[in-house]
């Protein structure tokens, strides 16, 4: 215990002041800045992991055993105090995280290696880690939500790193739906202190005798939170500001869809929903009518947006909305069986997802010297498989597995997702099952489109303007073929995933 009290704020502490110092002290050296960068990371990494494997461990192979809450500094008692901890929950976070971080870095080093200001972007990358791990190990409502504003601040730079009108446009965009989900996030956590507390508590934290005749009060205080919390995990209609942040370097854009920040909100949402109000309170409830119509909706509307982007860093975007919604989907069943396909999903998404990001940054690296300038849009890749095969194979291998063709990871996750609809029986949940359905056919549509462009272009296709073009160099190389690879893993550990979630999540109605 008194060594957790050491490791848990040092895991948080290292990336962040390491970050900070970088932005006081650039370093000029490239390569001495990129070794520092991987080093702390890759430390940083390798410490989660090895506390998430003494955890399994201690717990005899049944999961992640939590441990006593650590609390640095109480405000108002408890409830606002800086906690942390490491549950069952928070180590799914820790963990895709840990293995995600490293790799984007290893692809970040080629992709900005002739960008400007690389010492801010790092410096302020790095910091964005420690600020991820401390809204994973928070230990009440009050310290996610302090990490969580923080990783907006963290964040809201890198989204506007280019610095010119597009880039300043969607950071503004960005910061003001941050700062609106935010102020909606406060007034729920402030109903829930008033009524129960705000320490994280498998099954919810209300007072059953202080939430007596305030049903009504309670559930509009829970669905505050859920649209607040679920701005960054882009819930309609407050998803605008995520497609129009891919103007930031695709590392950013690949962090921020697929790895810390709409995984946060996908994070935030269960924390609220499971060890808040609690989801045997919110089962049956208007507030679950709304979680179900509202995540349905934005499933099928994300996916329809997406099959009509042709810039292809948007269509994965709008992807990335629907995508989202199908974890907000499973947890609005408020089921055992729901919370497990939304975290199921959540894994599945983010290996699949950070592929597909990387495959489309490297594709734009790859054209930046062509005749023509930087292509960005899915007509201008035909024919392109042949010269950057690397890229295509991961974006086909990652497409299929999102499409959720069988056994792949996507598959599991979808199916898991509905069969929890199935169990929930009612109306909405039918509705949501056949948004699942339209959505895997529109996702079908839209990712299988460049893969036929690239692979089987038409027979008067001219290839002369492409003699210039060239596969993406060792560094993409490896977190591409890392990424494919974990994705393709997930194969044999989701039924293992599964099942201890299943166990985990039992705990929590």
């Amino acid at each position: 215990m008194d060594l957790m009290k050491w490791i848990l704020p040092l895991l948080i502490l290292v990336p962040f002041l390491s970050g900070l110092i970088l932005l006081i002290r650039p370093v000029e050296n490239t390569h001495r800045r990129n070794t520092l960068v991987m080093t702390v990371c890759s430390l940083v990494s390798a410490g989660v992991l090895a506390l998430l494997l003494s955890r399994v461990l201690v717990s005899g192979g049944g999961g992640v055993s939590g441990v006593a809450d650590i609390s640095f500094l109480q405000i108002l008692g408890a409830d606002f105090s800086i906690t942390l901890r490491v549950d069952g929950m928070s180590a799914v976070f820790l963990a895709i995280v840990a293995v995600l971080w490293p790799l984007t870095d290893l692809y970040a080093f080629e992709y900005m290696q002739h960008d400007h200001a690389q010492n801010r972007f790092f410096g302020l990358f790095t910091m964005t880690y420690g600020v991820v791990l401390g809204i994973a190990m928070a230990g009440n409502l009050f310290t996610m939500y302090l990490f969580y504003e923080l990783l907006t601040l963290a964040t809201l730079p890198l989204v506007m790193h280019e610095m010119d009108g597009v880039a300043k446009h969607a950071g503004l965009k960005y910061l003001l739906y941050s700062m609106g989900g935010a102020a909606l996030a406060f007034l729920s956590m402030m109903i829930l202190s008033r009524h129960g507390g705000l320490v994280f508590t498998p099954g919810g934290s209300l007072s059953p005798e202080l939430a007596y005749g305030k049903e009504t009060l309670l559930c509009a205080g829970f669905l505050l939170g859920f649209f607040g919390f679920g701005v960054k995990a882009a819930v309609f209609p407050f998803h605008g500001w995520l497609p129009s942040a891919g103007v930031a370097p695709t590392p950013v854009t690949a962090l921020l869809h697929a790895v810390a920040v709409v995984n946060a909100g996908i994070f935030a949402v269960l924390r609220l929903l499971y060890y808040g109000y609690g989801a045997s309170f919110l089962a049956g409830t208007f507030a679950q009518n709304v979680m179900l119509a509202v995540t349905a909706f934005t499933i099928v509307y994300g996916s329809m947006m997406a099959l009509r982007m042709q810039h292809l860093k948007r269509r994965l975007a709008y992807s990335t909305v629907s995508n989202l919604s199908y974890m907000l989907l499973g947890a609005a069943f408020c089921s055992g069986a729901g919370f497990t396909a939304a975290i199921l999903h959540m894994i599945a998404h983010s290996a699949l997802k950070i592929a597909l990001f990387f495959c489309a940054g490297a594709l734009l690296t790859r054209t930046e010297e062509l005749p023509g300038g930087v292509q960005e849009y899915v007509f201008q890749y035909v024919g392109y498989a042949k010269k950057t095969p690397s890229i295509f194979r991961v974006f086909t291998v990652a497409s299929i597995g999102l499409i959720g063709v069988p056994p792949l990871a996507g598959f599991t996750s979808k199916w898991a997702i509905a069969l929890a609809g199935m169990l929930q029986g009612s109306p909405l949940a039918v509705c949501g099952l056949a948004a699942l359905a339209i959505s895997a056919f529109l996702t079908g549509m839209y990712l299988l489109d460049l893969i036929v462009k690239g692979y089987f272009p038409p027979h008067d296709f001219d290839a002369r303007g492409l003699e210039e073009l060239t596969d993406c160099g060792w560094r993409m190389k490896s977190a591409l073929y890392a990424t494919c690879l974990l994705g393709l893993l997930l194969i044999f550990f989701m039924p293992l995933l599964q099942n201890v979630l299943t166990a985990y999540g039992a705990g929590l109605i």
